[in-house]
């Protein structure tokens, strides 16, 4: 829209090479003579550094990344505390609620879907749903697919229902994807459709709705066989109806519902509060391999990675950021853009993406931060992809 493996810390090495000078006549007997070169201390990882300041200065439970560096090499990093109750570790890759970046795989689904000519991009949404989405403002009549999946719709976003406001208290509901769009059709249309930009839950709550109808299959379903299990993401899944747990190792996420509140786990939760907009759970790993292979072409034609990555402006997520479908592009401080979509869920957020070298990271907390906290763990996957 979201067990305790010993903790381990990346650590590179930096040798020291000394220069001996001496006599042309004695140089050879002089080098049995001197001493070994010595290693020098270990170079701290500006990774696990930022993770820890995110942990000691920031007061985030627990923070943990994965990183595949310009050598090629996968690394992970854990900070903080697993579990505040009982003091457990932050599980190495554990599982995350992985929240919007559930767009991006819904959005791969009706691009699939758009190359195999069964949905158009520039179809109404009622060609699909006929009379689906009609309220105060807006019309499926009106709305195009291509919409739907940039945010340029105009729908409202269902988040912001009366039903949604308080989430400790609807932990463990469930809620119909139905029950959902009928709290984003009471409000008013955000604008004409096509005519600005909006980030809206709702317009992937929609998309979902649409495989379902075109596929005949449930949309979890159609994301598991074609995105997860196709380049095999051993530790991604969407949730079944009713499952509250996380079923691998995992850290615990926490809701902050006031500044000086005490923190509530919500690890545990029915995830269908979010459904096609942000319930994949997932690990850093795992969602680096995602979008590896996604920009890579390993999951849709050239044609339709091309509309995928084609953006509008999206300031409202960053300086520079631009929305494409399902995708956002991020400048590097160091150059370039780093591609991917990031995710918010009671409990966690998630930050990361990949560049056109093949670089990768991402990074989780375990507590929904506030404005200074989500800027420093944006800034700390610029640190990983740009040292």
């Amino acid at each position: 829209m979201n067990e305790h493996a010993p903790q381990r810390r990346a650590h590179s090495i930096r040798l020291v090479r000394y220069a001996m000078t001496a006599a042309a006549t004695a140089g050879l007997a002089l080098t049995a003579f001197a001493p070994a070169p010595a290693a020098a201390a270990p170079r701290p990882d500006t990774v696990q550094q930022r993770l820890d300041a995110l942990v000691k200065d920031n007061g985030v439970p627990a923070a943990l990344a994965s990183v595949k560096g310009r050598d090629g090499r996968n690394r992970t990093y854990t900070a903080g505390v697993g579990d505040l109750a009982t003091g457990a570790r932050v599980p190495v890759d554990g599982q995350i609620r992985a929240g919007s970046n559930t767009k991006a795989f819904v959005a791969v689904v009706v691009l699939q879907l758009v190359a195999e000519g069964k949905v158009g991009l520039d179809a109404s949404v009622d060609t699909y749903l006929p009379g689906l989405l009609r309220g105060d403002g807006f019309d499926g009549r009106n709305i195009t697919v291509r919409q739907l999946l940039q945010h340029t719709s105009g729908l409202p976003d269902y988040m912001d229902a009366p039903a949604l406001a308080d989430f400790t208290t609807i932990q463990y509901r469930w809620f119909e994807p139905r029950e959902l769009l009928d709290g984003a059709l009471a409000q008013k249309a955000r604008f004409a459709a096509g005519t600005g930009w909006e980030y809206s839950n709702t317009n992937y709550l929609v998309a979902g709705l649409l495989i379902q109808k075109v596929t005949g299959r449930p949309y979890g379903e159609e994301l598991t066989k074609r995105v997860i299990e196709r380049i095999g993401l051993r530790h991604t899944y969407v949730p079944a109806a009713g499952e509250t747990a996380l079923r691998e190792t995992h850290p615990h996420g926490y809701l902050r519902t006031a500044p000086d509140a005490p923190l509530v786990d919500y690890t545990a939760m029915d995830s269908s509060m979010a459904w096609a907009a942000g319930a994949v759970v997932s690990t850093n790993t795992d969602l680096n391999a995602f979008y590896g292979a996604l920009l890579g072409g390993r999951l849709l034609p050239a044609a339709q990675l091309a509309q995928m990555r084609t953006t509008v402006p999206a300031e409202f997520l960053g300086e520079g950021v631009r929305y494409g479908l399902g995708i956002q592009s991020r400048p590097l401080t160091c150059g370039g853009l780093v591609w991917g979509h990031g995710g918010t869920s009671p409990g966690f957020r998630t930050r990361g993406g990949v560049t056109e070298d093949g670089r990768a990271a991402n990074i989780t907390v375990t507590v929904i931060p506030d404005a200074a906290t989500g800027k420093r763990l944006t800034d700390a996957v610029d640190v990983a992809l740009c040292r």
